[in-house]
């Protein structure tokens, strides 16, 4: 095959092949929703790229590369459903980082940020009284969320954070 059409012709089957593969697999299979997912994205991704670039692999053995990522996050996906234990040893825990006004700073520094990052994120969210704020949790992907506290209503917060790690 002509070398400069090879990578195109390498990309269509290889991205139809994810995207059946992702079809197959369930949107989960590109989410961030745990360090293991994350993972399985950028080694989908690298794999993916190295297929379509490197003519001088045997695409098929590419589109099993993936084929096999995805059968991978598939059992785990099955595991982490039926035990308690599988989910625990491959996703992480969400962790309070800021409870009220309080910077839990045992906390940031165990997950080794700042008081600047969290400041940061609260600028972000749009808080600009921290006696708005109810919790800061460091999510299983990296990410901060915050919870505001309720102008007015019920506070749903306490069931909201059902699993977050208090303290390290």
């Amino acid at each position: 095959m002509d070398l400069v059409l090879e990578p195109f012709v390498r990309a269509a089957a290889a991205v139809a092949a994810v995207i059946f593969l992702t079809r197959l697999n369930g949107l989960r299979s590109f989410s961030k929703m745990s360090s293991f997912d994350f993972a399985l994205t950028i080694a989908t991704g690298s794999v993916l790229g190295s297929t379509i670039s490197d003519t001088s692999s045997a695409f098929v053995s590419g589109i099993a590369a993936i084929t096999a990522i995805f059968a991978v996050q598939a059992l785990v996906a099955f595991g982490r459903s039926r035990a308690r234990r599988i989910e625990r040893s491959v996703d992480n825990e969400p962790l309070l980082l800021m409870d009220g006004r309080l910077f839990l700073h045992a906390n940031l520094a165990h997950a080794r940020l700042t008081e600047d990052d969290l400041r940061a994120r609260l600028r972000e969210t749009g808080v600009s009284s921290l006696d708005a704020v109810r919790a800061a949790v460091l999510e299983t992907t990296g990410t901060i969320s915050i919870l505001t506290r309720p102008d007015t209503g019920q506070d749903d917060s306490d069931l909201l954070l059902a699993g977050v790690r208090r303290s390290v």
